[in-house]
């Protein structure tokens, strides 16, 4: 576990983070570690997360498509005007797309505790918008549309306001310890 703030985080903020992941299903949890390995260059994701030629092929895909993170943080809209909106949420539907093609992603609280470590705080006014548009793309199979789009709550489609506080909580791959050799 690791946190990424210029200030103390509060105890209750990152136990709540917290339990919010530890909450997600395991191989969704995986999956957050290992897209947070291959955005920020944490560690070798393809040795540490491949389990097959498969899972080395995605994550090659995903190293691929996360290279426009950086760029794409830095077109987070400030306002909600519709001219400077098009080419933020192209790209960030696409890149959504492709993580919840991915079948990890199981609802909408997932991707957004993913994205907002991805993009920062400032792009949670836009995850909804991103999240059901890419919900609804044709590439996934009817049923998944539909129970994608069934996770995002009312309130979470249709808040006035968000925080602007970043995420104190960065979930990391944590080596196993062998016990007898430990104690």
């Amino acid at each position: 576990m690791s946190t990424r703030t210029s200030q103390p985080a509060g105890g209750a903020l990152l136990l709540s983070e917290i339990k919010e992941f530890a909450a997600f299903p395991k191989a969704t949890q995986r999956y957050i570690r290992r897209s947070l390995d291959v955005a920020y260059g944490r560690r070798d994701a393809i040795d540490c997360w491949a389990r097959d030629e498969g899972e080395a092929a995605s994550i090659r895909a995903q190293a691929r498509l996360y290279k426009q993170l950086e760029s794409l943080r830095l077109q987070v809209p400030d306002d909600s005007g519709l001219d400077s909106i098009d080419p933020f949420m192209g790209l960030l539907i696409s890149l959504t797309g492709f993580d919840l093609g991915q079948d990890r992603i199981p609802n909408f609280a997932a991707y957004r505790f993913l994205y907002e470590r991805l993009l920062g705080a400032a792009v949670r006014p836009w995850l909804p918008g991103a999240f059901c548009a890419a919900a609804a793309l044709p590439h996934l199979h009817p049923d998944r549309r539909r129970s994608l789009l069934q996770s995002i709550s009312e309130s979470a489609a249709t808040a006035p306001g968000w925080s602007n506080r970043e995420p104190v909580f960065w979930p990391e791959w944590v080596e196993k310890v062998d016990l007898p050799a430990a104690a």
